[in-house]
């Protein structure tokens, strides 16, 4: 197996800055462009019939690869989808939740997972506040707000403005034993750390590709746990791909698919799914496992540095909660990542203070970059 540094020639940014805003939006490494540049050549020159297998085939092949990498049951459990709102709201319309039931989101929680279910307020679902406690979920604070009436928890795998990595396989067990349902946002993690849907009992999953899936904006992935499909209500939205004969135009047969491709509305981001089609593969080759290994080791560190050099890291130091978010508390946050920025060390500014999030491929010297140039 390759040296997980031999990856980092893909990333040819690297050349002029030190890139450290993977929880924003990833560089493209150069394969995902190669796979775009090659779908964007081969469809200005053949119809769709005489594109090679591999392109006719890529959203297969992506479906696999995205089930493989969050250990789905079966590719049948994915649904490519344009960023993780999509899905969430998916996730949000198509549960068979009633007036008065109520869903449990945590404080601190990024909008696109509260507002799909703040938006059932007509419908009379409520949503109920978790205090956030060291940046991130307490599982007995989460156990103290639920109540008969609670239905869903919704909660991201990393919270983008502290780094706190939930314990989502904690969470989910709490939900299988009283029958709520649990829906994850794992952008903030998926492609940097290994999750599996199936040992933590997750019902949807949604994922954009632009962070740590190292792929590009506008595209993404939904997971839905089979077994649950039958019991969904119709969603906000169906379309031709939604039914079991949508090729069959003037037929207007509305069966809907019996798998995840019921929430796929009609022609998919056919470059998006190419690029993230590449991005998987990528990821699976470099293993998620040793590309948690390595995020921690260059996000430890990046902590340690900073601490002897006198600066405050808000992020929760727990290693059960480490994610590849590092927050910094610094007095004038714009001002430190301009200065970066003018070093050529890309960071951004969130949760009051610097955030650095450094991805597998980055070295450890342009991580003690940042300490020397807040410094100097």
């Amino acid at each position: 197996m390759a040296d997980l540094l031999e990856f980092r020639e893909l990333f040819p940014i690297h050349q002029e800055f030190a890139y450290f805003n993977h929880a924003a939006i990833s560089p493209l490494n150069s394969r995902v462009v190669a796979a775009v540049q090659e779908y964007l050549e081969v469809t200005q020159r053949a119809p769709f019939e005489r594109w090679p297998a591999h392109l006719s085939g890529v959203v297969p092949s992506m479906k696999e690869r995205a089930a493989q990498l969050i250990g789905a049951a079966a590719p049948s459990e994915i649904v490519p989808m344009a960023n993780t709102a999509s899905g969430i709201n998916t996730a949000a319309q198509s549960l068979p939740l009633r007036a008065g039931d109520n869903v449990l989101v945590l404080e601190g929680d990024y909008p696109a997972v509260i507002y799909p279910w703040l938006n059932l307020a007509p419908r009379g679902v409520l949503v109920k506040w978790v205090p956030q406690v060291k940046g991130g979920l307490d599982l007995a604070t989460l156990k103290a707000r639920i109540d008969s009436r609670t239905r869903v928890i919704a909660i991201s795998t990393a919270m983008f403005a502290t780094g706190f990595r939930n314990d989502i396989a904690a969470v989910g067990a709490l939900c299988r034993e009283r029958g709520m349902y649990l829906v994850v946002d794992a952008i903030q993690t998926l492609g940097a750390f290994p999750i599996d849907v199936q040992a933590c009992h997750i019902d949807f999953l949604s994922c954009g590709a632009q962070k740590w899936l190292l792929s590009t904006p506008g595209s993404g992935f939904l997971y839905c746990r089979q077994d649950l499909i039958e019991s969904l209500q119709l969603g906000a939205y169906v379309g031709t791909t939604s039914t079991v004969d949508g090729a069959n135009y003037l037929d207007y047969n509305f069966t809907l698919l019996p798998t995840a491709e019921r929430f796929n509305l009609g022609t998919p981001n056919l470059p998006g799914i190419v690029a993230l089609d590449a991005a998987l593969g990528l990821i699976l080759e470099a293993g998620p496992a040793r590309i948690g290994a390595r995020v921690l080791a260059l996000t430890d560190l990046l902590i340690a540095d900073l601490q002897d050099r006198g600066y405050q890291v808000r992020s929760n130091l727990d290693p059960a909660h480490r994610s590849g978010i590092v927050i910094v508390e610094v007095p004038d946050p714009e001002a430190a990542r301009l200065k970066l920025l003018a070093a050529g060390i890309i960071t951004s500014v969130r949760g009051g203070g610097l955030r650095v999030s450094p991805h597998f491929y980055n070295r450890e010297e342009e991580l003690r970059r940042v300490g020397a140039v807040l410094d100097s």
